[in-house]
């Protein structure tokens, strides 16, 4: 009795409570299974105490589970020696492999400062909140949008983004939308979290300065980061919903493409400027036209252009070849297609940004 009064002292001790009750569980699991299994090897194979060493991997710290598994140790050496011990070396050799796994799960969990399944629980928060960023707000009626992005090795995170906002309009004052699309050098998962920090920054910045301040405010802002960790182009524009008038400008991104309907034609865009984060003046030329009804402007990343021994023009061209089937199938069916197309010649993020008059 005094045993148990012990322990229950030691479960409420301390501020990882949680993790003691975690604990004490699992160790009276690994002994339930490890009492059963000298009863009969045959229904309760002592394998089973990886179920035990692998729950703690998720769910323990390092040294709370070294615990366990000397516990889990100890119970095996007991149900070997019993009379139902009828195993062989394997099951030590399958729970020892299990045990590193367990081991480096939690060391990398207790690192980052999370036990159990939060820090996917967390990464998935953030993977919807960047595509929840990433969504063209609503337009009015005649205008239309559609973002579509593919991150390389089908991930969840990669290194384009959009980020837009709509401001102005019933107080008298214009009716703008910004929208910028932005590359971070790398793909998949390693350009990804830099994608996340920046979508945030950038997200804050479209719409809290000028429009035409918003490339150099981004520039400043990695220069006062020290960014050394590759480069980032961008594209940003800027459409008057009132009257159609547009501006882009450009950050060592690809050309914009503007549809002409009246012609039926598409035009390579001449907005240019350095990359950002590299000069401390950021100088731009950009472009300005308008969107007539039918007329279209698409926004890309050169995921969708670039291929190894293959000139980036030739890659426009064929991205423009594949554009014309927009038109027949319509802006915001066909646009998903192209980028499906388009991205599985290249293990490459590739992103899509269409915005059209109606």
């Amino acid at each position: 009795m005094p045993a148990f009064v012990a322990l229950y002292q030691w479960l409420r001790r301390g501020r990882l409570l949680r993790e003691r009750y975690m604990f004490a569980g699992l160790a009276g699991l690994a002994i339930v299974v490890g009492a059963l299994a000298t009863v009969s090897s045959w229904w309760f194979p002592p394998s089973m105490l990886v179920l035990s060493v692998l729950w703690g991997g998720l769910v323990l710290r390092v040294k709370a589970l070294s615990g366990l598994l000397v516990l889990v140790t100890g119970i095996l050496f007991v149900d070997f020696f019993s009379d139902e011990g009828r195993f062989g070396p394997g099951v030590f050799l399958t729970i020892g492999l299990t045990a590193l796994l367990a081991l480096s799960l939690s060391r990398t969990r207790q690192t980052l400062g999370v036990q159990g399944l939060r820090g996917e629980a967390m990464l998935l928060e953030l993977s919807q909140r960047l595509n929840r960023q990433g969504k063209i707000p609503q337009l009015g009626d005649g205008w239309e949008a559609k973002v579509e992005l593919v991150q390389a090795g089908g991930s969840s995170f990669g290194g384009d983004f959009v980020v837009s906002c709509r401001h102005g309009g019933p107080d008298g004052t214009r009716d703008l939308l910004e929208v910028a699309l932005v590359d971070v050098s790398g793909k998949g998962i390693d350009a990804g979290t830099r994608a996340l920090m920046l979508s945030g920054a950038f997200g804050g910045l479209l719409g809290s300065v000028q429009p035409a301040e918003f490339l150099s405010a981004c520039n400043n802002y990695l220069h006062r980061q020290r960014w050394d960790e590759g480069f980032v182009t961008a594209v940003h524009v800027i459409v008057d919903l009132e009257t159609g008038e547009y501006t882009v400008e450009s950050a060592g991104h690809p050309p914009a493409v503007k549809f002409v309907a009246s012609s039926g034609t598409w035009q390579v865009g001449t907005a240019k400027g350095v990359v950002l984060g590299v000069v401390p003046d950021l100088k731009c030329e950009p472009e300005t036209g308008r969107l007539r009804t039918g007329d279209a402007l698409m926004l890309f990343t050169d995921g969708l252009v670039e291929a190894p021994g293959r000139d980036l023009d030739a890659g426009i061209d064929h991205l423009l070849g594949e554009a014309e089937r927009l038109v027949p199938q319509g802006f915001r069916k066909g646009a998903r297609e192209i980028v499906q197309t388009m991205s599985a010649a290249h293990d490459d993020d590739c992103a899509m940004v269409l915005i059209w008059r109606s």
